[in-house]
């Protein structure tokens, strides 16, 4: 499955939090999280972060990263499948 731009800016967010995979986090509080830390450090200080912990500690940052990026897909499950629609009838239209 192709990571979406939405997908791939919320598991940014979510890899920056505080919450942590062993906190076996609820839906909402998943989006709170994202939503809290996008807004306080931006979508450029999230992509940030990430650099900076996989530069620092890539063996931890790749697991984190799939991890947040499974959440995202489970928390908000329409988001790609709206994505794919919208490209869909844009192919079609040209």
């Amino acid at each position: 499955m192709a990571t979406t731009t939405f997908e791939a800016v919320r598991a940014e967010a979510l890899f920056a939090s505080d919450l942590q995979c062993s906190q076996s986090p609820a839906r909402g509080e998943i989006r709170a999280a994202v939503a809290a830390t996008l807004r306080r450090m931006g979508v450029r200080g999230c992509a940030a972060r990430v650099a900076g912990e996989f530069g620092d500690h890539p063996e931890t940052a790749v697991a984190r990263m799939a991890w947040a990026l499974a959440q995202v897909r489970a928390t908000y499950p329409g988001a790609s499948r709206t994505i794919q629609a919208i490209r869909a009838r844009r192919s079609v239209a040209a």
